[in-house]
């Protein structure tokens, strides 16, 4: 079987997507089919006047193509729908980018070294030079061999936890490390910005999404090319949780609009008896040593516009050299990305076993279609119903992210600080705390290392109970040092204020805390109730712990 995603080209997709638009919009009334119109040129009116001047090429194209609709709302309906689908055409062109079975094997046979290069070259010559492999620096985890199997018969939808714009290029290589299937995903409009990185991205699967575009009609174009993409048994990787998570945490929820796709899609596949019609979920979770984007993140969910700023354009992600610097320094660390897929699930949510038959609570096999069909086999359409099957498969993710995600030193070492900074600061709240400056910042080594010892031995019961992964630890004579000292070090290969350092006029007996950074890290570890452990109301943990 071949692992690259069925081929389609332009001229397909757009076609598949002209006619799910004319299925669409034929039932509208001509009133709502002008506010749909309507919305789009108000939308992407208002983004050009936010937009600085002069605009680019592709920009005043595209304004153009606006203002014709504009202009066809003061026709017919004829003019409204040719408006309509010429708007469709446009983005399918623009979202659809087609793989290359040549550039995937050619990027695979040179996968050392690509990825550094892949981030930081200015054309596609640069990517031959230099010698550096942070791909060796990939730990994978999970049932890949099993997730293996069950994509000879099934589509695969990939879910995984979303922390920085690195995300889509180290899931690439950890996909294909794993020995999976490419996968098709969406890239932000701005990762293409980099001539080298969107030719690679564009043959290897990345779609183009344009995120600064948020009126109805592009978020019905992306979700019609993801059920059609789906449909057509191409593996898929989305970020249910949606941008990236400003706070550092893993998600607690999630969006579930491209979670829909894929029960629309698998829907699709039984009314039409598709030869391959059956989608599964694979929860996947990743762990970052140090994250790129943290201060900049960070900085967007103190100040609680994550919910106006969808996308952040001006953080560190969109300097070449800031790149570079991060690659060298911290990519070549030993575990310092962490993939772990987890056990794959069908779209209501349910285990499966390894011929992908669902399970129920008692591990018995049952026939998954029959919650979507009548009696006579047929798909009954019922919205109500499919949004609640999407609710619990968004659960069931979320949940395996927790229960996958596996504490590093430095989140360990961040939320010990961190926590201790706040129980010597109680009468501030967290805004009050990031501000503090100087030897406000110090706590005492000795308090931060009885921290670690007791969040250690909290980490060790939740994973018992399968909360969350057991921690990835350092090796040393004395645990907690051997975390904080291991965080401490790689704190200092990139940022320029480590979240944690020891501090200079003290010796031994301090560290000095970047609060903002420090939060940042701490925060992987909230939604399990460590906090006891932290501040020191959980006993010290006895000799036999582990």
């Amino acid at each position: 079987m071949s692992l690259a995603p069925p081929r389609a080209s332009t001229a397909e997709v757009t076609d598949s997507m002209l006619r799910r638009t004319a299925d669409r919009v034929a039932p509208l009334s001509d009133a709502r089919l002008r506010h749909l119109l309507a919305d789009c040129v108000y939308q992407e009116r208002k983004r050009f006047a936010a937009m600085k001047r002069p605009f680019a090429e592709p920009d005043l194209a595209e304004r153009g193509a606006v203002e014709a609709a504009a202009r066809a709302l003061r026709g017919n309906r004829n003019d409204v729908e040719d408006a309509l689908f010429g708007l469709v055409r446009r983005y399918t062109h623009e979202v659809h980018n087609e793989f290359s079975d040549r550039t995937y094997g050619f990027a695979t046979k040179l996968l050392p070294g690509m990825l550094t290069r892949l981030l930081t070259s200015a054309g596609p010559m640069e990517l031959l030079a230099g010698e550096f492999d942070p791909t060796a620096r990939l730990r994978i985890e999970g049932p890949t061999e099993r997730i293996l199997k069950l994509a000879q018969n099934h589509t695969l939808v990939l879910a995984p936890t979303h922390l920085s714009n690195l995300d889509s290029p180290l899931l690439g290589f950890g996909i294909y490390k794993a020995g999976l299937p490419p996968f098709i995903y969406g890239a932000g409009l701005n990762l293409f910005t980099n001539p080298a990185m969107s030719f690679f991205m564009s043959r290897l699967g990345a779609y183009t999404v344009d995120r600064r575009k948020k009126h109805k009609l592009y978020k019905t174009v992306l979700k019609d090319y993801s059920v059609d993409s789906i449909g057509r048994g191409r593996h898929s990787l989305f970020f249910p949780g949606g941008t990236r998570s400003r706070s550092g945490e893993v998600e607690p929820s999630v969006k579930k609009g491209l979670l829909g796709t894929a029960i629309a899609a698998w829907q699709e596949g039984l009314r039409h008896e598709r030869p391959r019609p059956e989608v599964l979920v694979v929860p996947c979770t990743l762990s970052y040593a140090l994250v790129l984007e943290a201060d900049t993140l960070i900085e967007d969910a103190l100040k609680d516009s994550g919910k106006s700023r969808f996308i952040i354009t001006d953080d560190e992600f969109s300097e070449p050299r800031t790149i570079a610097r991060f690659a060298r320094k911290v990519l070549d660390l030993d575990a310092s990305v962490l993939v772990r897929f987890g056990q794959p699930l069908d779209l209501l949510g349910n285990p499966v076993d390894d011929e992908g038959r669902s399970l129920d609570v008692d591990g018995t096999t049952f026939d998954r279609r029959d919650y979507v069909c009548d009696r006579a086999g047929k798909v009954v359409a019922d919205p109500q119903r499919d949004r609640v099957y999407t609710q619990r498969l968004a659960d069931q993710i979320v949940g395996a992210w927790h229960s996958d995600n596996v504490p590093l030193s430095t989140h360990i070492a961040a939320y010990a600080a961190w926590h201790q900074l706040r129980q010597a600061r109680p009468e501030l709240d967290t805004w009050q705390v990031v501000f503090l400056e100087g030897k406000e910042r110090l706590v005492p080594r000795k308090k931060v290392l009885e921290a670690i010892d007791r969040l250690l031995a909290a980490i060790h019961d939740a994973a018992q109970g399968g909360r969350i992964s057991p921690a990835l630890l350092p090796d040393g004579p004395s645990r907690s040092e051997a975390v904080l000292d291991h965080a401490i070090d790689r704190f200092s290969r990139f940022h320029r204020e480590p979240a944690i350092a020891n501090a200079r006029d003290k010796g031994a007996r301090a560290v000095s805390i970047s609060p903002r950074v420090c939060l940042y890290y701490s925060n992987r570890l909230e939604h399990y109730g460590f906090e006891q452990a932290a501040r020191g109301t959980r006993p010290l943990p006895t000799a036999s712990a582990s």
